[in-house]
């Protein structure tokens, strides 16, 4: 079994009764038309792959089928909204992702529409998963920078710099490190806000971890080596059970842009 996925990226200008459909889909098609607002939707289907075209779908039919069943969905509800003064909360737009897996339920021949992901803005994503239908995925970036030295009091020194090298520096060493925390809640609830989710993170793990040696200020680590598995441990702890109604689902630490691990609790 096979899982892949495909952006499709589109604007909608809510004022105009209709935008031009472009022909850039890698900037975004319908192209908007004056300060719109962009989508990117992630379509993720799971299938087995087609011996003849090695395909579990073929990526151009999924951009047809959104730009043709999906976009239109998003802008009527978004033109509707915007002429009432209506506000698209969050589980207003999930219910937008549904109405999409809906329309492309039937579109992929025995490929089924896995997963849908809507990115809100380049640091926040909204997700609906068919395993999980009942429940909404939420997720958004962080950043925070701190130095940390990776050492064994238990290895030789040789031993240390053979395994941790550069990370054993004696006098540590920085990253700006980037967390992603994603939280799950169930459908029909409305007092999810976005600024309560980014304080509770904020003063719970960010105030904790910003601008401090991770060994020295961090008592976590005084015997834990920081490690991105550790700190991803250490920041479900500190945010497990936070969130009210929501629930932690996970937690992705990136060290840097290539090395990161995410940690379910």
């Amino acid at each position: 079994m096979h899982k892949a996925g495909r952006q499709v990226r589109f604007s909608i200008n809510p004022f105009l009764a209709k935008d031009s459909s472009g022909f850039n889909s890698f900037a975004s098609q319908p192209a908007g038309e004056g300060l719109s607002i962009f989508f990117e939707l992630c379509v993720e289907v799971t299938g087995e792959v087609e011996p003849a075209t090695g395909f579990v779908v073929n990526v151009i039919d999924i951009d047809k089928r959104v730009r043709e069943f999906v976009v239109p969905v998003f802008a009527e509800r978004i033109r509707d909204n915007y002429r009432q003064g209506k506000h698209i909360g969050l589980f207003e737009t999930a219910e937008l992702l549904r109405s999409a897996r809906g329309q492309l339920a039937d579109k992929f021949g025995a490929a089924r529409t896995s997963k849908l992901s809507l990115k809100l803005n380049p640091f926040r994503k909204l997700e609906i998963e068919s395993e999980d239908n009942k429940m909404i995925y939420f997720s958004e970036k962080f950043e925070f920078a701190a130095t940390h030295k990776l050492w064994n009091d238990k290895f030789s020194d040789e031993h240390n710099f053979e395994v941790f090298g550069k990370c054993a520096n004696p006098t540590g060493h920085g990253h700006n490190y980037i967390v992603e925390v994603k939280i799950k809640a169930p459908e029909g609830r409305d007092n999810f806000r976005i600024g309560d989710f980014e304080r509770i993170v904020d003063d719970e793990l960010v105030e904790v971890l910003d601008h401090k040696n991770l060994n020295v200020d961090v008592a976590e680590f005084s015997k834990t080596n920081p490690t991105v598995e550790n700190i991803a441990v250490f920041a479900w702890n500190k945010l497990a059970g936070k969130f009210g109604e929501a629930v932690l689902h996970c937690v992705t630490i990136w060290e840097t842009d290539k090395t990161y691990c995410s940690y379910y609790g």
